[in-house]
């Protein structure tokens, strides 16, 4: 299965905010066996949101966008993916009713802080999702995320996309595998080796020096029979250290 992620916000490509969404998504979608294929990060801008998720998810098996989800005036996801499938927002009873119980919980616990901004919220603005699309309930904050065929939309919030994730992982996997072994020696030394595996076996191999520790060498392919023949071809080649595992 292969996967795309898109990271939408301004606050992202400025470098105010660490797109730690994406790396996080990767591992979790590396472990159901599904395979990273794109990651890209976009502005709040809503054409660009709506031609990138109407050109991948042709071109990809599901795509997951995080960010710009909600009712202020930058929070243009919903309406870009909603145009991507030529779809209107509505909003759904569950989902209004969620939203209002999530904003009455709020002001019971801030009733000061409440007081003090006048806190008036467009329940409806923070509810409305695609026509036909699935509401995914955040059980972390007032925004919904939503599914809407092979597009998957959560929250920026980390701890709330990383619940609503949780909740369709299920829907992702794949037969990926892979291993990685450690070596002291230097990238340089292994160019040969390294073209030499992905010529004989059906694998990818990924290596990443490191300036304190072992340098990493990830093979990976969807037979675990290659990976383990493939590692051991390298083992041949290359200085292994112990610490190696599977992944």
């Amino acid at each position: 299965m292969e996967v795309a992620i898109l990271t939408v916000g301004d606050e992202v490509l400025a470098g105010d905010t660490t797109n730690t969404n994406a790396t996080w998504l990767a591992g979790r979608l590396t472990e159901t066996g599904a395979r990273v294929v794109r990651i890209l990060t976009v502005p709040d801008d809503r054409a660009v949101i709506r031609d990138t998720v109407a050109e991948w998810r042709e071109a990809f098996d599901a795509v997951i966008v995080t960010g710009g989800l909600g009712g202020t005036h930058d929070d243009v996801t919903v309406d870009a993916i909603a145009e991507a499938f030529d779809r209107e927002l509505v909003v759904d009873p569950s989902v209004r009713e969620d939203v209002i119980e999530t904003v009455a919980a709020y002001r019971d616990r801030n009733p000061d802080l409440v007081e003090a901004h006048e806190l008036d919220i467009d329940v409806d603005a923070w509810a409305a999702l695609p026509a036909g699309s699935r509401p995914l309930i955040n059980p972390e904050g007032l925004c919904p995320g939503c599914v809407i065929e092979n597009v998957y939309a959560f929250p920026g919030v980390p701890d709330e996309m990383q619940a609503l994730f949780e909740k369709v992982a299920g829907e992702f996997g794949g037969d990926a595998v892979s291993t990685t072994v450690y070596t002291p020696q230097p990238e340089g030394s292994m160019v040969d080796a390294l073209a030499g595996v992905r010529e004989r076996f059906d694998v990818t191999v990924g290596s990443y020096p490191s300036a304190t520790e072992h340098n990493r060498l990830k093979v990976t392919g969807t037979d675990p029979e290659a990976v383990e023949s493939a590692v051991d071809w390298l083992r041949e080649r290359v200085e292994v250290v112990d610490d190696a595992y599977q992944e």
